[in-house]
C-alpha cells in the first residue's frame, strides 16, 4: 500500500469503503454486467467489468495490477473486446480519466473521444464496415 501516513489498518478501511461505494455505483448503473477476474497461470492478475446494449459493448471498467501493467496484456483482452464488438457489429465504448496513462493506449487502438464527463472521456472504437479490426 502506498504511504499516506495513515495506520495500515485506516488505510486498508478507507480502500475496502472505497471498492464498496465504486462496486454498488457500478451494479445501480450497469445491472447486467459481467464481473470478470483476469487470471494469468490461474492467480488473479485484475478485474474486468462489460455489459452489452442493444447499440453497443460498454467495458466499464479494467485494471491490471502495477506488476501486469506494460506487458501487452491490457492491449490484448481489449483486441479480444474489439474482436466480439465488431463480431456483435456494436462499438465498444469507455469512460477514460483524461490523465489516465492508459489513454495513449486507447487512443493508438482508434478508440476515439465522443463525449466529455467531467474528468472523463467517454471514448467509442467502432468496427470497420467489413467487421475486420485494422493491424495495430
Amino acid at each position: 500500500m502506498a504511504q499516506s501516513g495513515w495506520p495500515p489498518e485506516t488505510q486498508r478501511q478507507f480502500l475496502v469503503h472505497q471498492f464498496d461505494a465504486q462496486h454498488r455505483h457500478y451494479r445501480q448503473h450497469y445491472p447486467a454486467a459481467e464481473w470478470l477476474v483476469i487470471e494469468r497461470d490461474e492467480t488473479a492478475v485484475g478485474r474486468l467489468y462489460i455489459e452489452e446494449w442493444p447499440d453497443q459493448i460498454r467495458l466499464i471498467d479494467i485494471a491490471l495490477l502495477p506488476d501486469h501493467r506494460g506487458g501487452g496484456a491490457g492491449g490484448a483482452i481489449l483486441s479480444d473486446l474489439m474482436d466480439m464488438a465488431a463480431a456483435a457489429e456494436k462499438p465498444l465504448t469507455i469512460h477514460v480519466e483524461k490523465n489516465n496513462p492508459a489513454m495513449r493506449l486507447y487512443l493508438r487502438l482508434g478508440f476515439t473521444p465522443i463525449d466529455e464527463h467531467g474528468v472523463y472521456d467517454l471514448m467509442e472504437w467502432s468496427p470497420p464496415a467489413d467487421g475486420r479490426q485494422p493491424s495495430s
